[in-house]
């Protein structure tokens, strides 16, 4: 049995005009808060994605990309669960499933704690950038080691750090930076990126993987522009330099996203438009590329 007919509810809320053709992408979403520190609610951030995806333009004129003639499917959400560990085990299948179809895959948050799942169920070898306002490297947090606090860190002791770059951190603890330094993970820093080094400074660390899963902390977004997360920190970057380092990607192979972290309950529409708009400029600079 296929492990998306046991855990995925297929019920898909994406539209698309061209659903006769072969999709060119896949997305799924994953409903899990349960080690939520802030503010609870990123459970239905999937749902927010995809309703503001449906409603922003999405033909890319600098790409001569339109989305809107073409198939992008749309699994609907797994099943919801409170547990952490039957929840990476339940991402693991989907995505090691999804992987194998070599269809560029969207996985849509949730809390970051499912990334542990998503991207150690793509090969060894795939090149992980992570854009986040933390570091989420503490061994445990709120006595639990599967956790969007640790998640990173369980990374790491999975696979090792050499394929991992760290993007736009700014709130850490102790701890997280001693292991960042044992371990070499790779950074590009808050202060890098309002310097203007980002786009190339990015560019440069991806020319060394044939492909890279990206992941994308809504957080690491300055609050006044992005105030619907689980974690705000203030003094972030703005989504102009955001985009101006997702744009230094249209030249790699970006196989696999997740957008995680976004909380409708306190969003004004603009973080779930920008998550909307990260998906969309993905999808269009892979299609670019074929």
């Amino acid at each position: 049995m296929s492990y998306l007919d046991l855990y995925m509810n297929r019920n898909p809320l994406l539209t698309a005009s061209g659903e006769d053709t072969e999709p060119i992408a896949t997305v799924f979403g994953v409903p899990f808060d349960a080690t939520h520190s802030y503010k609870p609610g990123c459970r239905f951030g999937p749902d927010a994605i995809r309703d503001s995806f449906n409603n922003i333009e999405i033909f890319h004129p600098e790409l001569q990309v339109d989305l809107e003639s073409v198939n992008i499917e749309d699994l609907g959400n797994t099943h919801h669960t409170v547990v952490s560990s039957e929840m990476i085990d339940m991402v693991k299948k989907i995505t090691a499933e999804l992987v194998s179809k070599q269809r560029q895959l969207f996985i849509l948050g949730g809390e970051h704690s499912i990334t542990y799942g998503t991207y150690t169920s793509f090969p060894k070898e795939t090149g992980y950038v992570v854009f986040d306002a933390h570091y989420d490297l503490r061994d445990e947090f709120a006595d639990t080691k599967l956790s969007h606090a640790s998640y990173l860190r369980r990374v790491v002791e999975e696979r090792g750090s050499d394929n991992i770059l760290h993007v736009g951190a700014r709130a850490f603890v102790k701890e997280e930076l001693e292991f960042l330094k044992e371990n070499n993970i790779k950074t590009i820093t808050d202060q890098e990126i309002r310097d203007g080094k980002g786009p190339q400074l990015l560019k440069d660390y991806v020319t060394t993987f044939d492909t890279v899963y990206t992941s994308f902390d809504l957080d690491v977004v300055d609050p006044g522009f992005a105030p619907g997360v689980g974690n705000p920190e203030a003094v972030g970057i703005t989504p102009r330099e955001l985009f101006d380092m997702i744009y230094s990607l249209k030249d790699t192979k970006v196989s696999g996203v997740d957008i995680v972290e976004l909380n409708p309950y306190h969003d004004n529409g603009a973080t779930s438009s920008l998550a909307a708009k990260i998906m969309s400029a993905l999808i269009a600079m892979n299609l670019s590329q074929k």
